[in-house]
């Protein structure tokens, strides 16, 4: 597994990461004996690149990599992981709004290294922009917990141009977490050139489509009762039957390339940019082993000219999240 640099910091990291969300919620059942086999094969392929929040469960996820460094203390040094703050729920897991208020922060960072039994996160994320705080006095304490040693290197999730540029002025951002895929080519016009102006990584979240471009999921059957994907519009009874199409030109060219869908959709990725890293989630071991063989994928110019004619940005069907959750992302 080779490795890519976040940022102009010095973040190093794996250049197939690992989103664990899936391991506590949204996605149907899981497991924690499984978690935990598929986080040592992880290590073992040298995924080594770890991605949680405190929303996820919420709070659970953290807990959840808690206990695994706790059985397994001599992995701890192999692995950067982030972590991320911003989005209020409640136990019950209902949304309660963002928070990017300064004392907020402080006390997020402790309760997520508490979790996690750590005294550092490699890297520290806002998950979503609060509208009603200033972007410079967030980051601005965030940028003292990494004085304090609290935190090595900060990031934006879903955040817009005019605050990355603002966020930068107050202290450098190594990575910007977004939504990124065959399926989510929106960061194109704009946020892209930013970021590489600026010098911030890309690290894709769902970048297998929340597993639809894997051609796994053949038709809204194959997901659990409270799988959250239900909900989303791209999943809609009317959107799934036309989504299926970009999948079925993925496979083509998959097959063409003797390698598996997702692993042709990480690969094309990883050749958009040296500083793109997709953080694949999965609970599964095999597909873990699949993922991190996306790293060694080489597409020529041709092969990529070849998908960018046949899958083009516009060719998905339904907006990203609901209507509600669209509103609430930075623009």
């Amino acid at each position: 597994m080779k490795t890519r640099l976040l940022g102009t910091q010095g973040l190093t990291v794996s250049s197939i990461g690992l989103g664990c969300m899936g391991m506590s919620e949204f996605y149907g059942s899981h497991n924690e004996s499984q978690s935990f086999s598929t986080l040592s094969q992880a290590i073992e392929s040298g995924v080594r690149f770890w991605d949680t929040s405190d929303i996820y469960g919420p709070k659970t996820n953290e807990a959840l990599l808690g206990r695994y460094f706790a059985q397994h203390p001599d992995q701890r040094n192999k692995i950067v992981l982030a972590t991320k703050f911003g989005i209020m729920r409640n136990s019950q897991g209902e949304f309660l709004g963002f928070n990017g208020r300064p004392e907020y922060v402080r006390q997020a960072c402790e309760a997520s290294l508490k979790r996690l039994g750590f005294d550092h996160i490699d890297l520290y994320y806002q998950h979503r922009m609060d509208p009603s705080v200033p972007i410079e006095e967030t980051v601005g304490v965030m940028a003292e917990l990494v004085k304090e040693g609290k935190v090595k290197y900060l990031g934006l999730s879903e955040a817009g141009v005019s605050t990355l540029e603002r966020a930068c002025a107050v202290h450098p951002i190594s990575a910007l977490q977004s939504e990124f895929s065959l399926w989510s080519r929106h960061l194109e016009v704009e946020i892209l050139p930013a970021c590489k102006r600026l010098g911030i990584g890309l690290v894709p979240y769902s970048p297998l489509g929340r597993g639809f471009l894997t051609g796994s999921i053949k038709s809204r059957d194959d997901l659990e009762h409270g799988d959250w994907r239900l909900n989303n519009p791209r999943f809609s009874e009317d959107n799934f039957h036309h989504n299926l199409t970009l999948v079925d030109r993925i496979n083509q060219l998959a097959e063409a390339k003797k390698c598996t869908p997702a692993q042709l959709a990480l690969a094309w990725i990883l050749h958009q940019g040296e500083d793109y890293v997709p953080i694949p989630g999965t609970r599964n071991v095999a597909r873990l082993i699949e993922n991190a063989g996306a790293a060694s994928i080489v597409l020529s110019q041709v092969e990529l000219a070849q998908i960018n004619q046949l899958i083009p940005a516009d060719l998905v069907f339904g907006e990203r999240y609901p209507e509600a959750m669209m509103a609430s992302l930075d623009k």
